[in-house]
């Protein structure tokens, strides 16, 4: 089974064939196509320096989505002081569907 480390949005995935996972936000394309940091191939593994040449990962794109809601307190104990915010971010959910 081929496994690769794909980096985006500052964060490294490790990712293998038909896998599906949550990254953020990349542009409206169907397809998107990332280096491979790092290739493992049953017991072969290939390093990159910084990527692996001639190794690509290809994903294609299922939906954009958005994350659970983060909630932030400020509260001040008798001042009359509480506010409340909260933030949710987007995120695109992608399908590996190739290591080369």
């Amino acid at each position: 089974m081929k496994k690769a480390i794909i980096t985006t949005g500052g964060h490294q995935y490790l990712v293998s064939e038909g896998e599906t996972l949550e990254v953020e936000t990349l542009k409206d394309e169907k397809t998107v196509k990332f280096d491979a940091l790092l290739v493992i191939d049953g017991d072969k593994v290939t390093v990159g320096a910084p990527t692996v040449a001639g190794a690509s990962v290809t994903a294609e794109v299922v939906a954009q989505v958005r994350a659970e809601k983060v909630t932030s307190i400020r509260y001040k104990a008798k001042k009359r002081v509480k506010k409340v915010t909260g933030h949710k971010q987007h995120l695109t959910q992608i399908k590996i569907s190739k290591i080369a």
